[in-house]
């Protein structure tokens, strides 16, 4: 068994993600286009957002929409496993990412886990993109 899957069925069953139809907790002010962050992960939305931030100070949590990698939405096949699959990657990992362009109450950012594009980890554990 990968570490992949392993972190997959850990995170399922530690419950290490929010459920759906909950509202997120990210409030913290986004940065600008172009400016580097540095957080780790809070809270998993779907398979293609989450937050970062400091672990006591949910006001500072920085909504994520990841720039390179669209998961299928939550209520479309694919969408729950997406999201388990970045929780399992990332929860309680800190992430360097670089801010480009806002989307609604989150910034668009490419970021990196491990040295790596979090994109291409995601597809390297199997992680399927469909969303919009």
């Amino acid at each position: 068994m990968t570490f992949g899957q392993k972190a997959l069925i850990f995170c399922s069953a530690m419950g290490a993600f929010t459920s759906t139809g909950h509202a997120d907790p990210c409030t913290g002010v986004l940065p600008s286009a172009g400016t580097r962050f540095i957080g780790v992960v809070r809270y998993v939305g779907d398979g293609d957002s989450l937050c970062i931030g400091p672990e006591d100070r949910p006001d500072r949590w920085i909504e994520i929409r990841l720039g390179d990698f669209s998961a299928p939405e939550l209520h479309e096949p694919g969408g729950e496993r997406s999201k388990r699959l970045l929780a399992a990657a990332t929860m309680g990992h800190t992430l360097i990412c670089r801010a480009g362009r806002r989307s609604y109450d989150r910034i668009v950012a490419t970021c990196m886990i491990g040295g790596r594009p979090l994109g291409n980890e995601l597809r390297r554990l199997g992680g399927v993109e469909g969303g919009r």
